[in-house]
Protein backbone atom coordinates (compact mmCIF):
# COMPACT_ATOMS: atom_id res chain seq x y z
CA UNK A 1 0.00 0.00 0.00
CA UNK A 2 2.88 2.54 0.77
CA UNK A 3 4.29 4.58 -1.52
CA UNK A 4 7.62 5.34 0.76
CA UNK A 5 10.75 3.04 0.43
CA UNK A 6 10.05 0.93 4.22
CA UNK A 7 13.66 -0.49 4.32
CA UNK A 8 15.89 0.44 6.96
CA UNK A 9 18.20 2.32 5.32
CA UNK A 10 15.70 4.49 3.38
CA UNK A 11 13.59 4.86 6.36
CA UNK A 12 15.29 4.58 9.40
CA UNK A 13 14.44 4.11 12.68
CA UNK A 14 12.81 7.67 14.72
CA UNK A 15 12.67 9.19 11.02
CA UNK A 16 9.61 10.34 9.50
CA UNK A 17 8.39 10.42 5.85
CA UNK A 18 5.29 12.06 3.78
CA UNK A 19 3.87 9.72 1.55
CA UNK A 20 1.14 8.02 0.37
CA UNK A 21 -0.90 4.74 1.64
CA UNK A 22 -2.92 4.10 -1.62
CA UNK A 23 -4.47 7.16 -2.35
CA UNK A 24 -4.34 8.46 1.15
CA UNK A 25 -1.59 11.20 2.08
CA UNK A 26 -0.12 10.51 5.35
CA UNK A 27 2.74 10.60 7.63
CA UNK A 28 4.75 7.85 8.41
CA UNK A 29 7.34 8.13 11.89
CA UNK A 30 9.56 5.11 12.31
CA UNK A 31 8.56 3.99 15.40
CA UNK A 32 6.31 1.57 17.38
CA UNK A 33 5.37 1.81 20.86
CA UNK A 34 5.09 -1.87 21.22
CA UNK A 35 8.55 -2.47 20.28
CA UNK A 36 9.36 -4.34 17.55
CA UNK A 37 9.14 -2.95 13.80
CA UNK A 38 6.45 -0.27 13.18
CA UNK A 39 5.14 2.99 12.28
CA UNK A 40 2.83 5.38 13.64
CA UNK A 41 0.57 7.07 10.85
CA UNK A 42 -1.35 10.07 10.33
CA UNK A 43 -3.92 11.33 8.13
CA UNK A 44 -6.20 14.13 7.93
CA UNK A 45 -9.32 13.18 9.92
CA UNK A 46 -11.58 12.83 6.76
CA UNK A 47 -9.77 10.04 5.73
CA UNK A 48 -9.77 8.08 9.00
CA UNK A 49 -12.05 5.34 7.95
CA UNK A 50 -10.69 4.89 4.15
CA UNK A 51 -7.23 4.31 5.83
CA UNK A 52 -8.59 1.61 8.56
CA UNK A 53 -10.40 -0.05 5.67
CA UNK A 54 -7.29 0.05 3.16
CA UNK A 55 -5.60 -1.37 6.14
CA UNK A 56 -7.55 -4.22 7.16
CA UNK A 57 -8.25 -5.11 3.80
CA UNK A 58 -5.01 -5.30 2.82
CA UNK A 59 -4.11 -7.03 5.80
CA UNK A 60 -6.51 -9.80 5.43
CA UNK A 61 -4.15 -12.65 3.25
CA UNK A 62 -1.94 -11.53 6.86
CA UNK A 63 -4.79 -12.45 9.47
CA UNK A 64 -3.66 -8.93 10.63
CA UNK A 65 -6.09 -8.05 14.02
CA UNK A 66 -6.64 -4.34 15.90
CA UNK A 67 -5.02 -4.85 19.41
CA UNK A 68 -6.58 -2.86 22.32
CA UNK A 69 -4.47 -0.10 24.82
CA UNK A 70 -3.94 -2.85 27.65
CA UNK A 71 -2.24 -4.81 24.60
CA UNK A 72 0.01 -1.89 23.62
CA UNK A 73 0.67 -0.94 27.37
CA UNK A 74 1.60 -4.53 28.55
CA UNK A 75 3.97 -4.69 25.41
CA UNK A 76 5.67 -1.11 25.74
CA UNK A 77 5.95 -2.37 29.25
CA UNK A 78 7.95 -5.43 28.70
CA UNK A 79 10.29 -3.08 26.31
CA UNK A 80 10.60 -0.31 29.07
CA UNK A 81 9.44 2.58 26.85
CA UNK A 82 8.16 5.46 29.17
CA UNK A 83 4.58 6.62 29.29
CA UNK A 84 3.97 10.30 30.16
CA UNK A 85 1.93 10.82 33.33
CA UNK A 86 2.87 7.53 34.89
CA UNK A 87 6.86 7.13 34.34
CA UNK A 88 7.63 10.44 33.47
CA UNK A 89 6.35 13.03 35.91
CA UNK A 90 7.78 16.19 36.33
CA UNK A 91 8.64 14.67 39.91
CA UNK A 92 11.94 13.13 38.48
CA UNK A 93 14.41 14.28 36.01
CA UNK A 94 15.49 12.66 32.56
CA UNK A 95 18.58 10.71 34.20
CA UNK A 96 16.09 9.42 37.06
CA UNK A 97 13.83 8.03 34.60
CA UNK A 98 16.67 6.81 32.43
CA UNK A 99 16.54 8.59 29.19
CA UNK A 100 19.03 11.40 29.54
CA UNK A 101 20.10 9.72 26.26
CA UNK A 102 17.14 12.21 24.64
CA UNK A 103 18.47 15.46 26.28
CA UNK A 104 20.00 17.56 23.77
CA UNK A 105 22.38 19.62 26.01
CA UNK A 106 23.86 21.68 22.83
CA UNK A 107 20.79 23.75 22.87
CA UNK A 108 19.12 26.25 25.13
CA UNK A 109 15.87 25.56 26.76
CA UNK A 110 13.96 26.29 29.85
CA UNK A 111 15.61 24.57 32.85
CA UNK A 112 18.68 23.64 31.69
CA UNK A 113 20.73 24.57 34.29
CA UNK A 114 18.79 22.90 36.84
CA UNK A 115 19.29 19.76 34.54
CA UNK A 116 23.04 20.23 34.55
CA UNK A 117 23.47 20.54 37.98
CA UNK A 118 21.18 17.19 38.00
CA UNK A 119 23.82 15.47 35.89
CA UNK A 120 26.61 17.08 38.07
CA UNK A 121 24.67 15.81 41.32
CA UNK A 122 24.13 12.70 40.27
CA UNK A 123 20.85 10.36 40.89
CA UNK A 124 19.83 8.86 44.01
CA UNK A 125 17.00 6.85 42.81
CA UNK A 126 16.44 5.67 39.44
CA UNK A 127 13.35 3.63 37.57
CA UNK A 128 13.96 0.23 36.78
CA UNK A 129 11.87 -3.02 36.09
CA UNK A 130 10.78 -5.38 38.63
CA UNK A 131 9.32 -8.88 37.77
CA UNK A 132 6.82 -10.74 40.35
CA UNK A 133 8.58 -13.75 41.11
CA UNK A 134 5.59 -16.58 40.84
CA UNK A 135 4.13 -16.98 37.79
CA UNK A 136 0.48 -16.01 37.17
CA UNK A 137 1.22 -12.76 39.61
CA UNK A 138 -0.05 -9.21 38.40
CA UNK A 139 -0.22 -6.02 40.91
CA UNK A 140 -1.48 -2.58 40.05
CA UNK A 141 0.26 0.75 40.21
CA UNK A 142 0.47 2.90 43.45
CA UNK A 143 1.74 0.31 45.31
CA UNK A 144 4.52 -0.15 48.32
CA UNK A 145 7.79 -1.78 47.23
CA UNK A 146 9.63 -3.16 50.20
CA UNK A 147 13.11 -4.05 50.76
CA UNK A 148 13.29 -6.31 54.34
CA UNK A 149 10.19 -4.89 55.69
CA UNK A 150 10.81 -1.11 54.80
CA UNK A 151 9.06 0.65 51.61
CA UNK A 152 11.61 2.21 49.26
CA UNK A 153 9.39 3.27 46.67
CA UNK A 154 5.50 2.92 45.08
CA UNK A 155 4.86 1.00 41.39
CA UNK A 156 4.67 3.94 39.11
CA UNK A 157 3.02 1.53 36.39
CA UNK A 158 2.36 -2.26 36.59
CA UNK A 159 0.75 -4.76 34.31
CA UNK A 160 1.10 -8.24 32.99
CA UNK A 161 3.94 -8.72 30.50
CA UNK A 162 2.15 -11.77 28.15
CA UNK A 163 5.53 -12.15 25.67
CA UNK A 164 7.95 -12.92 29.20
CA UNK A 165 5.40 -14.42 30.99
CA UNK A 166 5.74 -12.52 34.32
CA UNK A 167 4.26 -9.71 36.18
CA UNK A 168 6.25 -6.53 35.45
CA UNK A 169 6.31 -3.11 37.93
CA UNK A 170 8.34 -0.01 37.12
CA UNK A 171 9.40 1.79 40.39
CA UNK A 172 12.01 4.53 41.59
CA UNK A 173 14.33 2.69 43.77
CA UNK A 174 17.05 4.06 45.66
CA UNK A 175 20.07 3.52 43.55
CA UNK A 176 21.47 1.29 46.45
CA UNK A 177 18.53 -0.88 45.16
CA UNK A 178 18.81 -1.22 41.69
CA UNK A 179 20.91 -3.62 40.56
CA UNK A 180 19.98 -6.71 38.31
CA UNK A 181 19.15 -9.44 40.97
CA UNK A 182 18.02 -7.26 43.64
CA UNK A 183 15.12 -9.20 46.07
CA UNK A 184 12.21 -6.74 46.55
CA UNK A 185 8.30 -7.60 47.54
CA UNK A 186 5.14 -5.55 46.19
CA UNK A 187 2.69 -5.15 48.50
CA UNK A 188 -1.28 -5.31 46.94
CA UNK A 189 -4.19 -6.26 48.38
CA UNK A 190 -3.05 -7.14 51.53
CA UNK A 191 -0.29 -9.69 50.48
CA UNK A 192 3.23 -9.20 49.76
CA UNK A 193 4.62 -10.76 46.72
CA UNK A 194 8.21 -11.78 46.25
CA UNK A 195 9.66 -9.80 43.03
CA UNK A 196 13.36 -9.35 41.47
CA UNK A 197 14.79 -5.94 40.08
CA UNK A 198 15.97 -6.52 36.41
CA UNK A 199 18.09 -4.81 33.78
CA UNK A 200 15.39 -3.74 31.08
CA UNK A 201 14.61 -4.12 28.36
CA UNK A 202 13.00 -7.15 29.12
CA UNK A 203 12.03 -8.21 25.53
CA UNK A 204 14.30 -8.03 22.65
CA UNK A 205 17.27 -6.22 24.81
CA UNK A 206 19.43 -6.42 21.44
CA UNK A 207 16.52 -4.32 19.55
CA UNK A 208 16.78 -7.00 17.09
CA UNK A 209 13.05 -7.30 16.03
CA UNK A 210 13.06 -3.05 15.76
CA UNK A 211 15.44 -3.66 12.12
CA UNK A 212 14.02 -4.86 8.97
Amino acid sequence: LVEADLSNDAFPFYSARETYLGSIPVTMLRLSYAGELGWEIYAPTEYGGQLWEAIADAGEAYDIAPIGWEALDSTSMEKGFRLWGTDITPEYNPYEAGIGFAVDLDTDFVGKDALLDAREDGIEEEIVPITLDEPGTVVDAGHPVLVDDEVVAYACRADYGYSIDAGIAYAYLPTEYTDAGQSVEIEYENERHDATVRSGPLFDPQRDKMIR
